[in-house]
């Protein structure tokens, strides 16, 4: 019995003994290596491109992503998409589908497509030449209002610069989509949703801290001049 004992609470390396509960320990003091992150997966353009006729996304958002002209409406609630973000699109298409974002028609669309779809006209839209706006000259002193809260804030009320997370020409970052060229009434009805808190999808609620400070003559001046980019 003492020899499998031996046997068992020692084992031989390179000619000495160690014990076993010295060997398992260094073993476990050795840094396991996990595998790296799956990385999302990516949609495919040319798939999308067949998939918004059928899914219908272009009579609302353009085939060009740029808006369907009078479907826009005086509402302005229909968003340009060309050159968007293709995760910021997904992530707003689940946030449709969960309802974290409220729009009635979005949400039956976005229950309606499979996770794929999804990818691939995100993807579509995506691979587009970007949303071009349109300076307003009667409204060149709104915009500079609104340029100096985009760029700047005010640190006085607790705004932060747009620019911090959109960069600084609006083209988006991260999760944070882009926003030069929106259409205008679009953006100043997100703006003013993000405010009463009708709009709640942001991380950490970020959007609805922004927002909550400005008056709705700043909300005005800021989609102006993101919408003249």
């Amino acid at each position: 019995m003492g020899a499998v004992l031996s046997v068992l609470l020692f084992v031989p390396v390179w000619g000495a003994v160690w014990p076993m509960a010295a060997w398992a320990a260094k073993a476990a003091a050795v840094p396991k290596v996990s595998a790296p992150p799956t990385p999302p997966q990516q949609g495919n353009p040319l798939l999308g491109r067949e998939k918004i006729d059928s899914e219908r996304c272009q009579e609302c958002h353009g085939i060009d992503g740029q808006g369907a002209g009078h479907a826009n409406g005086p509402e302005g609630k229909f968003a340009k998409l060309a050159g968007q973000d293709a995760a910021y699109l997904v992530k707003q298409m689940q946030d449709f589908r969960s309802g974290a974002r409220k729009h009635d028609q979005m949400a039956i669309m976005a229950r309606s497509v499979s996770d794929e779809d999804v990818r691939d006209i995100s993807a579509y839209f995506a691979s587009l030449p970007v949303m071009k706006g349109e300076p307003d000259p009667k409204a060149a002193a709104a915009s500079a209002i609104g340029q100096r809260l985009y760029e700047q804030g005010d640190a006085t009320r607790g705004v932060p610069a747009c620019a911090s997370c959109h960069s600084h020409q609006a083209k988006g970052a991260a999760l944070a989509p882009r926003i030069a060229g929106q259409e205008w009434r679009y953006l100043d009805k997100q703006l003013r949703d993000w405010r009463s808190g009708d709009r709640k999808n942001s991380p950490d609620g970020v959007m609805n801290k922004a927002l909550a400070p400005l008056t709705d003559a700043e909300i005005e001046a800021l989609a102006t001049h993101l919408a003249s980019q």
